[in-house]
């Protein structure tokens, strides 16, 4: 009988295993552009590494098209459209206006792969190699991703309004933004490590460093030299203030250290739910990048357009 039981139970797994498997590759397959666009991947690669190479920030720049992206209506290059007679897009939303950039890097790799394979490469498979190209251009890990998502015909600042996590936020508040998405608690941590590169605005953590106590006086002393409490709004400052320009764990360690630039980012660390995955990470880089390479993946996968849905762009900034 348990002889039985213990074949049911390994024939159910391997049944419900291949129709995950079947299920995924349906939807989206890393060698998509294989036959189509053969050098699709190494035309974007080489792209990202020279845009990188010229301004090391623009490997953060491009990460965060693509979360920006994904947040909002999911995966479907809309973040790149820009305003028509039929929508108000989303570069004008209060997290993106001023703030979003990269976008000609795109453009550059449109164009080329246009070139090469007319009508083949969507706008929203560029972003997503993009920001795992970013990642490795600085020293990160690789992650496998999937292909085959199409693009959108409309976009919208509202929604970018509201689903956009405010880097004011709560650690509730994080926590519940994160899940409306679908990603766990541990998955939210293992993305905002993606702060372990790029920059911030003095407006968006002037209140930390002046009014808040959970900061090392010594690292609120030195950020304040570059945004005075009034002025100076726009004044950048690195979000990773000891390797700003190597993606490793640092941001975490920072954070154990009550360094975190943004109240969102100290909020992973300040006695809440979420103090021992950041300790984790803060220690072990291999955990951190396994699982941020993971829930890049499963952002990567957020309410894609494939099939027929959608279209091809030919210039990602406009609706064919």
């Amino acid at each position: 009988m348990m002889t039985f039981h213990l074949h049911y139970y390994i024939f159910c797994f391997s049944f419900l295993f291949s129709m995950f498997s079947i299920i995924t590759s349906s939807q989206l397959s890393s060698n998509f552009y294989a036959t189509t666009c053969p050098n699709a991947l190494s035309t974007i690669k080489s792209a990202v590494v020279s845009a990188v190479a010229k301004e090391y920030r623009m490997g953060a720049s491009l990460l965060r098209l693509h979360f920006h992206d994904c947040f909002v209506n999911g995966c479907d290059a809309s973040v790149l459209l820009d305003d028509n007679s039929s929508f108000t897009g989303e570069k004008t939303a209060a997290a993106n206006v001023n703030s979003l950039r990269g976008f000609d890097v795109i453009d550059d790799i449109k164009t080329k792969l246009e070139t090469a394979c007319p009508g083949i490469v969507s706008c929203a498979d560029i972003l997503a190699v993009v920001a795992r190209d970013s990642v490795v251009a600085l020293g990160g890990q690789s992650w496998s991703v999937g292909l085959g998502r199409r693009d959108s015909t409309t976009a919208s600042k509202d929604a970018a309004t509201n689903d956009i996590p405010s880097p004011l936020m709560d650690l509730s508040d994080l926590i519940s933004s994160f899940s409306s998405k679908g990603f766990t608690t541990q998955e939210m941590v293992a993305l905002t490590g993606a702060h372990t590169i790029g920059q911030a605005r003095c407006q968006l953590f002037r209140g930390r460093i002046y009014n808040e106590s959970n900061i090392d006086s010594d690292f609120a002393t030195s950020v304040k030299s570059n945004c005075p409490s009034s002025g100076g709004d726009g004044n950048l400052t690195s979000l990773d203030v000891t390797t700003n320009v190597l993606f490793d764990n640092a941001y975490f360690k920072n954070l154990v250290n009550k360094k975190g630039l943004l109240h969102s980012d100290q909020q992973l660390f300040s006695g809440g739910s979420t103090d021992s995955k950041v300790t984790t990470y803060s220690t072990s880089s291999s955990t951190f990048y396994a699982d941020f390479g993971a829930a890049m993946l499963k952002m990567g996968n957020l309410s894609i357009l494939t099939g027929q849905s959608g279209q091809i762009r030919t210039n990602c900034r406009n609706v064919n």
